[in-house]
């Protein structure tokens, strides 16, 4: 049955709604107007955005572009009926509804993050393929500050204490802030972003939630909305939600973990086992496009200076891309259980990274290795934490993405030098800040 976005605008008594689209960094965008606005502007060619909005900088820069139309040209916003959802935490009803973002012709605009993953997506349903998907989201709550220059301080919970020792699944913890998570879980329902387990990760006051699996572009968008319901709640209860990879000095990073696996579109059969049970030529050929080409797809995955900050060697951070069996010291993680539920779990993004990029990324390097039918390494089963092969700064990872001319091909080469123009100019704006470690040790000692 084909969903009736005016109808359920209607039933639901709707009173403004947002339209959003996600920039390269993730960050949702767009535009806010009353109902019965939206319904005359959806009937009559649709909302427009200039289009540079799409090379916007995480610091609120525009930059100068090859790919952007200099004179600030607009897109139209087209509405993904199937992405309508409440906004639950608004006494007003307000509906938030993702939209694509098209030229004047009807043709969707490539660089946008959203158009990534599509593309790729389209690649794998062309050849009878459906990709599955899985996000896992790590994020810190920590004491709300007005002043960036402050490093970050865990908060307090029911108990009126801070964590101090390290609580990894301690299941008191994780109660210390149970209204908090009581409303993340209703929000998530209201919206239906599907949700599953919730734990305590090994950072103070540092919580993990796992989605379940399924279409790529549906996790994608759930995953887009839960960072900003997050955020939210976390505001509600006067405490701040962070997905940076790595926000405290002293503290683990956090990560976006990604659980993937291919199905026949017919069948539903999983592509990575064989009819007996064993692991098929497909699964072994995807570990090995993983390997040869996320490298050159890292910035995608760890797109910012801090990024790097949590690939330190150390607390489940890998920094190779080795692959084992249950290994969580190996870039491709293999989970051990039930043949027919087969994946690959590819633990270098952060959770700081945009989850369509993120996931367009991770498939694209399967895609190349389905195409290519390399075989992989054997599987490590000791710890890599002696291993490094991934990209250490961003930089690297970009001069990577530079030379990565198969994974261009596949992610749209408009999209990829439009992202290499934003990360260098927020690498150069990093670089002009001055740093606490610089006047501590260089002030008066060079």
């Amino acid at each position: 049955m084909t969903f009736d976005m005016h109808s359920w605008l209607t039933e639901q008594s709707i009173t403004e709604v947002e339209c959003l689209v996600s920039d390269i960094a993730g960050i949702p965008r767009g535009k806010i107007l009353p109902v019965h606005k939206f319904v005359s502007a959806a009937g009559s060619g649709g909302l427009r955005l200039p289009e540079y909005v799409f090379g916007q900088s995480v610091t609120g820069a525009y930059l100068d572009s090859e790919v952007l139309n200099e004179i600030g040209a607009d897109v139209i916003l087209r509405p993904d009926a199937n992405s309508c959802r409440l906004v639950p935490w608004y006494d007003e009803p307000t509906a938030q509804i993702i939209h694509d973002a098209c030229d004047h012709e009807g043709r969707i605009v490539p660089f946008t993050p959203r158009a990534v993953l599509k593309r790729v997506l389209a690649l794998f349903e062309d050849a009878g393929m459906k990709p599955v998907v899985a996000p896992e989201l790590e994020f810190f709550l920590v004491e709300q500050s007005a002043d960036a220059n402050n490093p970050l301080v865990s908060p307090k919970g029911k108990s009126g204490r801070a964590e101090k020792a390290r609580q990894a699944y301690g299941i008191d913890a994780v109660n210390e802030f149970d209204p908090l998570f009581e409303d993340i879980y209703d929000h998530c329902e209201v919206q239906k972003i599907d949700i599953d387990t919730l734990s305590h990760e090994a950072g103070a006051a540092q919580m993990e939630i796992n989605f379940n699996h399924g279409d790529a572009l549906e996790l994608a968008d759930q995953a887009f909305l839960f960072k900003r319901t997050v955020r939210q709640t976390a505001l509600n209860h006067n405490l701040h939600a962070t997905f940076m990879a790595k926000p405290m000095q002293d503290q683990p990073g956090s990560a976006m973990h990604v659980h993937l696996s291919v199905r026949d579109l017919e069948t539903g059969r999983n592509l990575f086992v064989t009819e007996a049970g064993e692991d098929s030529e497909a699964f072994f050929h995807a570990l090995a496009g993983m390997q040869r080409y996320l490298s050159g797809a890292m910035a995608l995955m760890a797109p910012y200076v801090n990024s790097y900050r949590r690939h330190s060697l150390t607390e489940d951070s890998p920094t190779n891309l080795a692959w084992g069996m249950d290994n969580r010291t190996v870039g491709l993680r293999v989970p051990t259980g039930d043949p027919a539920n087969r994946r690959i779990e590819n633990r270098v993004p952060g959770a700081d990274a945009n989850p369509y990029l993120a996931i367009a990324a991770s498939l694209a390097t399967i895609w190349l290795g389905l195409q290519e039918q390399r075989r992989p390494t054997r599987p490590r089963t000791v710890s890599g934490e002696d291993l490094t092969t991934l990209p250490r700064n961003l930089d690297i990872a970009l001069d990577a993405l530079e030379r990565a001319g198969p994974l261009q091909e596949i992610l749209g080469e408009q999209f990829v030098k439009l992202f290499i123009e934003v990360k260098r100019g927020e690498s150069d704006a990093f670089l002009e800040v001055i740093s606490p470690w610089e006047r501590e040790y260089l002030l008066l000692n060079v």
